[in-house]
């Protein structure tokens, strides 16, 4: 326990799945939590999970995409504790609509752009300010395994959406090492949340991918969330600019065993 105290920490997309369970897991290890999210009704409700807890929490309603949400958020942790020591840009999307380079439509590819990529350039942009006034800070983006694997089952702009997120990573993480920020790109296997619940939904969709994955089950998302809290603490504190990888292998693998 503790491994957050005294921080201050923003969590975007935290009310469900790898946010929801990353911002209890900071504010049980002592982060004072500004829980960002876009649906009220569910951000809300985390906020009151973690008081219940004895923990510290604060709504914030945040669409990601928009720079203006994205420099409230950050305000309002600022403003409430501080100063800001943690951001973990955890928000995005997968529309169904998002298939092959020569099916997805442009409305489609610009969303997914918007929210995934977009949202973590407008956190880093407002957040590190509020870092360096505070002597630093850890950054953790949320990209993915398929940013570093091509698929036959495809997510075109969801992938390439990704491997923005890796590039533009590296670049702020090196940028600012020397002012004491650190930024890492946390890639999470299939991990066993509504959003991937809608997608294995399909019978065949779920066995097309389940087969490669070697330990044979989806991840959870307190699994991810202890990833993040690795990257979000002073346990990590020379490990920057890297690709952290956690999807039981997947990428390491050839063939997966029967």
């Amino acid at each position: 326990m503790g491994r957050l105290e005294n921080k201050v920490a923003i969590v975007t997309g935290a009310g469900s799945g790898i946010g929801r369970e990353s911002a209890l897991l900071f504010a049980r290890e002592g982060a004072r939590v500004a829980v960002a999210e876009v649906n009220d009704a569910a951000g809300r409700k985390v906020v009151e999970e973690i008081e219940r807890a004895g923990g510290k929490a604060l709504f914030v309603h945040a669409d990601v995409s928009v720079a203006r949400d994205a420099e409230a958020m950050v305000a309002a942790a600022e403003k409430t504790w501080g100063k800001l020591d943690v951001l973990f840009n955890n928000a995005g999307i997968f529309p169904a609509a998002d298939g092959s380079v020569l099916e997805t439509d442009e409305t489609t590819w610009d969303l997914v752009m918007r929210v995934n990529l977009k949202g973590v350039f407008f956190g880093c942009k407002y957040a590190i300010p509020s870092m360096l006034r505070a002597g630093g800070g850890s950054i953790v983006n949320t990209a993915s395994f398929v940013a570093l694997v091509g698929a036959a089952t495809p997510q075109i702009a969801y992938t390439a959406s990704k491997g923005g997120v890796l590039a533009m990573t590296r670049e702020i993480a090196i940028e600012f090492a020397r002012r004491g920020i650190r930024a890492n790109a946390l890639c999470p296997g299939p991990v066993d949340t509504p959003l991937l619940k809608e997608l294995f939904s399909d019978p065949a969709r779920r066995a097309r991918r389940m087969v490669h994955i070697p330990p044979g089950r989806l991840a959870q998302a307190k699994e991810i969330a202890q990833a993040a809290l690795f990257l979000a603490s002073d346990e990590s504190s020379y490990v920057n600019g890297a690709t952290f990888t956690v999807d039981g292998g997947i990428t390491a693998a050839y063939v997966t065993p029967e």
